[in-house]
């Protein structure tokens, strides 16, 4: 992930900067993103329409504290391999839980007893992109497995449409793009890695 997306200076000066002077942590940061984003799972596997607003809310915060806790280690100077790992491990969850939430939702939808399948679909696809990039670390060094941004962005926040989507009522079509998308970048992930980058 970069450091230098819009959504890292939107989380900077709304999360990070008030945050200098305190005796705030980075792993407060991201204990606070691993809550908020267990919330919002538990609240979008409800099912139903206002708590799955409010979980998509949560979630959306849950993101910006995401890009907070690394800001707020390099800021003051806390940064650590342990506090990286845990960010890794909450990041790996939280993004997890919400796609299994979103299945389990979604079983009274047209999909029936095909969304918990589609969720695990997506789910387990983002826990194996988690995986690949720790074992990329631990092999070559921090942030081995980063891939770059573009124009301010980066493929980490592709996330970012999980809350928009849920918020524009498109739980379902979110639920198919998800399942078939993210094996798909899960395996051009460790391709690009494996294969490619080496070789340049």
């Amino acid at each position: 992930m970069s450091h230098n997306t819009w959504v890292h200076k939107i989380s900077h000066a709304i999360v990070v900067r008030p945050l200098l002077r305190t005796s705030a942590t980075p792993n407060h940061l991201t204990t606070l993103r691993l809550a908020t984003g267990i919330a919002a799972s538990a609240l979008v596997a409800s099912g139903m329409p206002a708590a799955t607003n409010v979980g998509a809310g949560l979630f959306f915060v849950s993101i910006i504290l995401d890009r907070a806790d690394g800001d707020l280690a390099r800021q003051t100077n806390q940064q650590s391999k342990k506090g990286h790992n845990y960010d890794l491990i909450a990041d790996g969850l939280c993004n997890t839980m919400i796609f299994l939430a979103l299945g389990y939702g979604l079983l009274g939808s047209s999909y029936g007893l095909f969304a918990p399948v589609m969720g695990i679909i997506a789910g387990l696809s983002v826990s194996g992109i988690l995986a690949y990039a720790i074992h990329l670390e631990r092999q070559k060094g921090p942030r081995a497995g980063e891939i770059g941004g573009v124009c301010g962005f980066d493929p980490d926040d592709g996330i970012l449409a999980v809350p928009v989507a849920l918020w524009l009522g498109w739980a379902e079509q979110l639920l198919l793009a998800a399942a078939i998308g993210t094996p798909i970048f899960a395996t051009m992930y460790f391709f690009y890695f494996k294969f490619l980058k080496k070789t340049r």
